[in-house]
């Protein structure tokens, strides 16, 4: 052998020598979880399986513990050595290695199924995402999403959902307006900007102030310049956004509504339980008896319970007509508003059309 020969070798052991650290780090995450562990041999097995690496069994201990100095969550059985040198240093065995995980598998299930039941993404984006959060696993988690029947997408869906998300963050962060192009379905089913009386896409500016998910659809808090209300756009129907990096937005507390504070996202989203953009109003309303819990999972643990009795109760929240109405409508004829007038007239209305609809 020449002595340019030996050099490679020397070289490509000593490349060897550096990887092993992380085929172990590869091997332990593809491999193991806390049912699923493996034990010295096994690695030694796999390292010269999946990486051509040909390891000492001395070698998987010392690597393991640069790991652990790292601080990689590696775990370990760990057992006495029988040995009449119990006093000498390494007088333990380790066995049974495996990496501990950031989320459990039931954690990542939840997760998984969150995201297949979205509507804001669409269908083949999910997929993807589904495979790279079965990677934060071992290969024996399985999401069986094979097994999971979801909706097809309706129509076109925005495939720029990720990039309005990532230009709206950037754009809060900044406290700077964007603007962009509002999506409307056409009879033809597809998608395109909302248009002025003259055919021309409309261009919104607004303030952004937070995004909210709400029923699977994420959702855009915002002020349309010069408007006084807060608007709520839906993230998945923007297109064409552009951040304006010489406007500043209007601070939410100088908004109509706003009573001089701050946006309170928990607040806004109970009083906005179907994300209409009005101001708030004091509601009173008597639904059945066995809505209660239905009534505090919708308002919050801020609802007034007024009145039960075994047949139905009474009760008041602070939320936005147009919310109230839908909810009215919704769970009709379970549910009656008592107050403001305005309301139940409107609900009157609505019934006769419903009725007169349907040949009464």
């Amino acid at each position: 052998m020449d002595n340019t020969t030996e050099r490679q070798d020397e070289n490509m052991t000593a490349t060897s020598k550096k990887m092993i650290p992380l085929c172990i780090l590869d091997i332990l995450r593809k491999h193991t979880d806390e049912e699923h562990t493996l034990d010295q041999k096994n690695i030694i097995d796999l390292l010269e399986k999946e990486y051509n690496l040909v390891v000492e069994r001395k070698a998987i201990r010392s690597n393991i513990v640069k790991l652990k100095e790292m601080g990689l969550p590696i775990s370990y059985k760990e057992t006495e050595r029988e040995s009449k040198d119990a006093g000498k240093e390494g007088n333990t065995i380790w066995s049974d290695y495996w990496l501990e995980r950031d989320f459990t598998d039931a954690e990542l299930r939840l997760i998984i199924d969150g995201l297949l039941f979205s509507n804001h993404i669409p269908h083949k984006q999910r997929l993807d995402l589904v495979k790279k959060i079965e990677g934060l696993s071992s290969k024996y988690f399985k999401a069986h999403v094979r097994h999971i029947a979801t909706l097809p997408d309706a129509g076109d869906s925005n495939k720029q959902i990720f990039n309005n998300i990532a230009m709206l963050d950037e754009a809060i962060d900044k406290k700077r307006m964007v603007s962009f192009n509002y999506l409307d379905m056409e009879p033809d089913k597809k998608m395109r900007p909302k248009t002025d009386k003259n055919g021309k896409p409309v261009k919104y500016t607004v303030s952004p102030y937070q995004m909210a998910a709400k029923d699977g659809k994420y959702y855009l808090i915002c002020n349309r310049d010069h408007y006084e209300a807060i608007s709520n756009y839906r993230i998945d129907r923007i297109s064409n956004i552009v951040l304006q990096e010489d406007k500043k937005i209007r601070p939410f507390k100088e908004l109509k509504g706003a009573n001089g504070q701050d946006l309170n996202l928990g607040e806004y989203m109970k009083e906005h339980i179907y994300m209409y953009a009005s101001e708030d109003t004091r509601v009173r309303f008597k639904c059945v008896r066995r809505m209660l819990t239905d009534v505090v999972d919708i308002f919050g643990k801020d609802v007034r319970i007024e009145e039960v009795t075994d047949d139905c109760l009474t009760a008041s929240a602070l939320v936005t007509e147009a919310a109230m109405l839908q909810f009215a409508r919704n769970y009709a004829p379970d549910v009656v508003i008592l107050e403001p007038q305005r309301l139940v007239d409107e609900m009157k209305d609505w019934a006769k059309k419903v009725k007169k609809a349907y040949g009464g």
